[in-house]
């Protein structure tokens, strides 16, 4: 089987139609209402998502995220009966049929940029600025973080987090896994744990899920296939000290799902997010590490850039630009599946009738980047169209 399984985030008063147009059939999202403290309502997973998404022709495929509530990573007086809350959340997402389940271990902030950075072409971009985040107090309402909490709360909570140490959010790890993988495994769903974003401290609060040692150490807690993670090539490739397919080839067996998207690094530790097809992560060869260990999906496409004026109320998840991805992901997983073994490439993705595109000259040896991809394309190109100077 060469199909990728790519999938679509999708929020409230999201049109399910519009994803199945993109040819997408699987859908990652959410009760995205539900706090940390209370269990996910049957009824409302099957009313509100799984009947939803059904009746659109699609299938409710991962959930992205279940929270995990601060105490449950500090280990706090409240961690006991806030991780029974959970396993009862995973229990009603299991009988509503999803078998992946994304969480992260962020304390405080969720993930975190800066600002909105205008590009010389008009459009628009998430970025993250150390700087900014060093002279920046954090109390105002950030890209990423929720906007439900008022200015005062929101400092008491940076100054509490900042007194956490690393090994406490170690330990809590530890406490969770070794409590909630055991009811996965009996549940048949697989966990993945998303990494930290950015991959270094903000506002003084201390992160851990930053590398493969980190990662490795991750699935050392329980050696159980239901413990496994997200692999998130924003996330992980902010750092350059991440080499992202040799991290997909070490862990590959334990990844069960991907966001794939792209960024420009301006700093150690600043970067804007970028269209997928053009930046500083090669996503041909992360593409082909996935193809090489045997990973098919699910995948989704990540942030996208605000063009033409789009508007959404999440910064990041504008549809345009996220389609544009999907196509670019699909292509080179086209590429990547071809050329590794010259068979036709099912491209309508999940797990429905594909339609398949004969390959004829197939060359006999991949590319090695993305830009050998765009050349090869160039070359193979007929005359006319040379001549007319792309």
């Amino acid at each position: 089987m060469n199909e990728l399984a790519l999938g679509w985030r999708t929020f409230p008063g999201d049109d399910y139609r519009r994803v199945r147009q993109l040819g997408i059939l699987r859908v990652v999202t959410a009760l995205y209402d539900v706090p940390a403290d209370q269990v996910w309502p049957l009824d409302r997973l099957r009313r509100e998502l799984c009947d939803a998404i059904e009746a659109a022709g699609m299938r409710f495929d991962v959930v992205e995220s279940l929270p995990v509530a601060d105490e449950i990573m500090t280990g706090g007086l409240a961690a006991d009966r806030l991780l029974d809350i959970w396993c009862g959340s995973l229990e009603n997402i299991a009988r509503v049929g999803v078998r992946v389940v994304t969480y992260n271990w962020m304390l405080g902030p969720d993930w975190c940029r800066t600002h909105q950075l205008t590009l010389p072409d008009g459009s628009e971009t998430l970025a993250y600025d150390e700087a900014a985040v060093e002279s920046d107090a954090g109390i105002r309402p950030l890209p990423g973080w929720l906007k439900n909490v008022d200015d005062q709360d929101r400092q008491k909570k940076l100054d509490q987090h900042r007194t956490v140490e690393p090994d406490q959010l170690w330990d809590g790890l530890g406490r969770f896994l070794r409590r909630v993988t055991p009811v996965a495994e009996e549940l048949g769903v697989k966990l993945a744990l998303h990494p930290d974003d950015p991959p270094w401290p903000v506002f003084g609060i201390p992160r851990i899920i930053t590398d493969a040692a980190a990662l490795d150490r991750v699935l050392g807690i329980c050696d159980s296939p239901a413990n496994g993670l997200c692999f998130c090539t924003g996330s992980l490739g902010a750092s350059l000290d991440n080499d992202l397919p040799a991290m997909i080839r070490r862990f590959g067996a334990r990844i069960h799902f991907a966001h794939v998207r792209n960024l420009v690094r301006i700093g150690p530790r600043s970067f804007y997010e970028s269209v997928h097809h053009d930046g500083d992560l090669d996503l041909y060869n992360v593409l082909a590490a996935f193809y090489d260990v045997g990973f098919r999906g699910p995948m989704r496409p990540d942030h996208g850039h605000r063009i033409w004026n789009e508007q959404s109320e999440r910064p990041g998840y504008y549809w345009i630009t996220r389609a544009m991805g999907a196509s670019y992901l699909r292509g080179i997983w086209q590429a990547v599946s071809g050329h590794a073994g010259g068979a036709d490439v099912g491209l309508c993705g999940p797990d429905q009738t594909d339609r398949t595109l004969a390959r004829p000259n197939v060359p006999s040896k991949r590319p090695t980047s993305s830009r050998q991809v765009a050349g090869m394309a160039d070359s193979a190109a007929p005359a006319a169209v040379k001549r007319r100077g792309r």
